[in-house]
């Protein structure tokens, strides 16, 4: 009788090493298939190669084909600055790092909204130009960088009546619509607003921006004017505004443009090329010049007080 309870003892004994000894065995199996893991992760690689574990935070939350493009060049410490950008876009990157190490008068902020918008490029550089996207309607961007075809015309022109404006002049439905809503309420205020210039086609921007280069040189042509084809006029959704009494110089000092500086944004305005973003728009500050872009996206460039470049390249393109 004590013979078979030692024996079911050391059964019991050698069932317990057995059981011990595989989950021990699991365990270090584990530990090697985790470590395996872990060397094969994303995390270990980019520390390996200098990244800190608070650069790698940032970095995870890119994706994988990201990283992997990441991983695949030498350790850089301007990589996760620029990423703490607010608008960094991935495929710039080494742009980026070449135009912030050649240039010393940008900040990181800088440098990631001038090359996001291809200012860091040459205007109506060949190699950088391209077709406007037409498909993007109301949204579609006209600049030195994207053109419109010659024969380019939108198909829903209609005709401004003198009473709203200074001359012939034609707008696309929506946008005369909206200006006619701004027009009212901005007249409630006793504010008058005339529109100077709306929609001009390929043969008559020609004509103006010759003319300004036979005044004073094509250098200064480009700074105050589009070429043919680049101009947004000839998209039907951009209008030069003024007042009585106020040119377009002169119209920033008018209660007018303190008005619409406040208020266009409500009616689908925005002002296209705002005072200290020159380099960034490629042309000098009008105070005159308002791009339909429809109420929620002008809300939005309103709100983020960027210009329309910079919310198309983040928003838009990317």
């Amino acid at each position: 009788m004590k013979k078979k309870r030692r024996l079911k003892k050391g059964i019991k004994k050698l069932l317990f090493i057995f059981l011990v000894g595989i989950i021990l065995l699991i365990w270090i199996i584990s530990s090697i298939v985790k470590k395996i893991n872990y060397m094969h992760s994303y995390e270990y690689k980019l520390l390996k190669i200098g990244y800190s574990k608070q650069e790698v935070e940032v970095i995870k939350k890119y994706d994988n084909k990201q990283i992997d493009t990441l991983l695949n060049k030498k350790y850089n410490k301007l990589y996760v600055k620029l990423m703490k950008q607010k608008y960094f876009i991935f495929n710039n990157l080494d742009e980026y790092v070449k135009f912030y190490v050649d240039n010393d008068d940008y900040d990181l902020k800088e440098t990631i909204s001038l090359v996001n918008v291809k200012a860091n490029k040459d205007y109506y550089d060949p190699k950088t130009i391209k077709k406007t996207d037409t498909k993007k309607d109301i949204l579609m961007l006209v600049n030195k960088f994207n053109y419109l075809d010659q024969n380019y015309n939108p198909n829903d022109l209609v005709d401004v009546k003198n009473y709203y404006a200074y001359g012939e002049n034609k707008i696309r439905k929506e946008v005369y619509e909206n200006f006619l809503n701004m027009w009212n309420d901005a007249k409630k205020e006793k504010l008058s607003l005339i529109i100077t210039s709306a929609y001009r086609d390929y043969n008559y921007q020609k004509s103006l921006w010759d003319m300004y280069a036979n005044q004073k040189g094509d250098e200064w042509a480009d700074s105050v004017a589009a070429r043919a084809g680049y101009s947004e006029h000839q998209t039907g959704l951009a209008l030069d505004i003024v007042t009585y009494g106020a040119n377009m110089d002169s119209f920033e000092s008018t209660d007018e443009f303190k008005w619409l500086n406040e208020n266009a944004y409500k009616y689908g305005f925005i002002l296209r090329y705002p005072k200290g973003k020159e380099k960034i728009t490629g042309y000098s500050y009008e105070s005159w010049h308002y791009r339909y872009v429809g109420k929620n996206v002008a809300k939005k460039i309103h709100d983020l007080d960027i210009t329309y470049d910079e919310y198309y390249a983040y928003y838009i393109e990317k």
